[in-house]
């Protein structure tokens, strides 16, 4: 009988842990919506003791997803298992996710204990969770480091414990393909109970191999491997759910096995989840990358024409990317033929959301000839950056040259209030944000800038991506328009908002602009 690989999709957990990334609760939301759409197995949605944002993230999930195993991740504490199942109890279909570290260097630096002591947690922490949930997953971090017959005898003791699915992860990307299968070998001829649980590998990208140790564990007879879309995560990254997933998919002749993710989601979750991550993704990026299925040799080129076979081992269309901008939109098209291109692109937008993209898209169209697939797309995906408005872009001034220094006077509006500031800087970007820092009277700092065309020609959208910091915390904006500027403003405005949104809301209510 053919074995079916579970996926366990960690992106709002371990993917949230890429630095620099920080989602707020209403897009870990839509990114759990699309990852059952995608139709992944479980949705581990955060670490509900590690924050309260993290907390309320889970249950808001646990709560709404339906159709998939969610999870919570706790250390093997009382107080974290008790967290995690109050965050969890409402789902469907809960998981608590327990783990500790097996390896001798985590457990006499960090831990501080023995083999028995580590055991003995291990052992009581399944049970305390198991009190709670029929559904329990332990870790054995940094199993990759640990001894062998140690690890066997954690395996063992949890499975006996009531674990129904152990995982061994590499923790820090240390395995490498050959090594990493032999474990999972080893495990199963060692294991006495293992048939009564299911074997999960969670692999890091530290020397490039997460994909390949993870392919490498399900040939090995791993059922369930846990990844994140577009690879995100620790340090540098875990195993990409869409490479492993369609190197199952296009050698499916060597790994015999069969999945429940549908392949043509593949490409929406990646640009929803770059999208809301502020994460771009790699032109070379296996599978998702802009250049995966381009062609710059000439002979590449003839090879294709002749038979996609020659040099496309999948199709594009596998994966949901469409050739779609043959039709091309602009400001005399209506809003059913703005709706079909929506729905070529793969997007499902309620009637409210239909209405303000259309009305973001005329907007364009006033300003941009032709609009493009990626015109749209920067469209519906800027609506994911949305927050609550506390601070809104009125107007700006700009006066800047190459003989002068640059001048910007911008005018921000608080409900009924409306204040403008005018500041000096290197560059008119640069006064327009001391301006609003000035105007919101926070000590805001400027971590990163980027700005990418998302089309071709004088009149492409700009979109821009800012992060700022704030106190302690690190906020994501983005901004689109065909005006550079203004694109950097709305960017920066929509990250103060982020900022705003975070903290008490009376602290909102006595923001008074200008002071």
């Amino acid at each position: 009988m053919t074995r079916t690989i579970k996926f366990f999709d960690t992106t709002l957990r371990d993917g949230e842990q890429t630095p620099r990334v920080n989602l707020n609760i209403r897009e870990k939301l839509e990114i759990a919506k699309q990852l059952e759409i995608l139709g992944v197995d479980v949705i581990e949605a955060g670490f509900p003791n590690a924050s309260p944002g993290d907390f309320n993230a889970v249950r808001e999930i646990a709560k709404i997803v339906r159709g998939c195993t969610i999870a919570g991740l706790c250390r093997s504490v009382n107080a974290d298992i008790e967290r995690a199942w109050e965050a969890l109890k409402e789902a469907e279909s809960p998981r608590l996710h327990v783990f500790i570290a097996t390896s001798p260097v985590h457990m006499q630096y960090k831990l501080k204990m023995t083999e028995d002591q580590v055991i003995e947690r291990a052992i009581a922490a399944v049970k305390m969770a198991k009190g709670f949930c029929s559904d329990v997953e332990f870790s054995a971090e940094d199993a990759s480091r640990t001894e062998p017959k140690f690890l066997y005898r954690v395996v063992k003791e949890v499975i006996a414990a009531g674990a129904t699915v152990v995982n061994i992860p590499d923790t820090v990307g240390y395995a490498i393909p050959r090594e990493f299968a032999e474990l999972i070998e080893g495990i199963f001829a060692n294991v006495p109970n293992i048939e009564k649980a299911d074997i999960s590998v969670h692999c890091h990208n530290d020397l490039g191999m997460a994909t390949a140790n993870s392919l490498a564990a399900i040939k090995a007879g791993a059922n369930q491997v846990e990844c994140t879309i577009n690879g995100l995560g620790e340090r540098a990254g875990n195993a990409a759910l869409e490479e492993v997933v369609m190197a199952l998919e296009t050698r499916r002749n060597y790994y015999g096995v069969n999945h429940n993710i549908m392949t043509k989601e593949i490409v929406h979750s990646s640009r929803k989840v770059s999208s809301y991550s502020g994460v771009e993704i790699s032109q070379t990026k296996a599978i998702v990358g802009a250049n995966a299925f381009l062609h710059e040799s000439g002979i590449h080129q003839h090879g294709v024409m002749c038979n996609s076979n020659t040099y496309e081992i999948m199709k594009p269309e596998d994966i949901g990317l469409y050739n779609v901008d043959a039709m091309v939109l602009g400001k005399l098209s209506g809003k059913h033929a703005f709706e079909e291109k929506i729905k070529e692109l793969g997007y499902r937008l309620q009637e409210n959301e239909l209405a303000k993209a259309f009305e973001k898209f005329k907007e364009l169209a006033d300003k941009k000839k032709d609009i493009l697939a990626r015109d749209i797309q920067s469209i519906i995906e800027g609506k994911v950056t949305e927050v609550p408005n506390i601070i809104e872009l009125d107007n700006y001034q700009i006066f800047s040259s190459n003989k002068t220094t640059s001048t910007a006077t911008i005018t921000l509006t608080k409900g009924e209030e409306s204040m403008d500031e005018a500041a000096i800087g290197d560059g008119p970007i640069d006064a327009a944000f001391k301006a609003i820092e000035r105007l919101v009277g926070l000590d805001i700092s400027l971590e990163s800038y980027a700005l990418k065309a998302v089309t071709e020609g004088h009149d492409a959208l700009g979109e821009v991506t800012v992060r700022i910091k704030y106190k302690d915390d690190i906020y994501m904006g983005k901004g689109v328009s065909t005006d550079v500027i203004e694109a950097s403003i709305l960017a920066y405005i929509n990250a103060l908002n982020r900022a705003l949104t975070d903290v008490d809301s009376d602290f909102n209510e006595c923001i008074t602009l200008g002071k």
